[in-house]
């Protein structure tokens, strides 16, 4: 028999707004990005968020991202150039005035390095993961970008379709683009 791995402290943040980077737990805020034709997501048959032209979001909030991560992804998913123009990826979601479906995923905080069944420890509590998502699709909304959700933490049917296939993974680290 194994012996029982010690149970982490606890951590209780002072505020959503005013929480720490908790330095050494390798976490990253997880961004899959696609291009779409169109997309959306159901619950329960009923379609609650739905584009055309535009990018599909998946975020993924890990324990210890924070506001400052939230905004980097969401001025970098504004930015981003890989919509066609006089090359393959040339143009903004601005430029070509499209729209994001911001879909929440906490599966994306899985892992799957010890045995078959993912762990989610890694995956935020859901009431400041929550808050973290909506923060940054009102930070994509504030940008003028029209936005659609998923329903948090709801059993969610994605249907889109890819253009290209045009899709980039972005994470976010104590404010700062990680990864790469």
């Amino acid at each position: 028999m194994r012996a029982k791995r010690a149970t982490p402290p606890i951590r209780v943040p002072t505020t959503i707004i005013g929480r720490l980077f908790e330095s050494g737990r390798g976490h990253t805020m997880i961004v899959v990005v696609q291009r779409v034709s169109r997309a959306e997501v159901r619950v329960e048959g009923e379609v609650v968020g739905k584009i055309e032209l535009g990018l599909a979001v998946l975020v993924g909030v890990e324990r210890g991202d924070g506001e400052a991560d939230a905004d980097i992804l969401a001025r970098k998913l504004v930015a981003l150039r890989i919509f066609p123009g006089r090359t393959p990826m040339d143009l903004s979601i601005k430029d070509v005035h499209g729209a994001c479906l911001i879909v929440s995923q906490f599966t994306l905080a899985g892992s799957t390095r010890k045995g078959n069944r993912p762990s989610f420890d890694r995956a935020e509590e859901p009431t400041l993961a929550r808050a973290l998502y909506e923060r940054m699709a009102e930070r994509v909304r504030a940008e003028g970008i029209e936005v659609a959700t998923g329903r948090f933490a709801a059993d969610m049917k994605v249907e889109l379709v890819n253009d290209g296939p045009v899709t980039f993974i972005l994470q976010a680290r104590g404010g700062a683009l990680a990864g790469e």
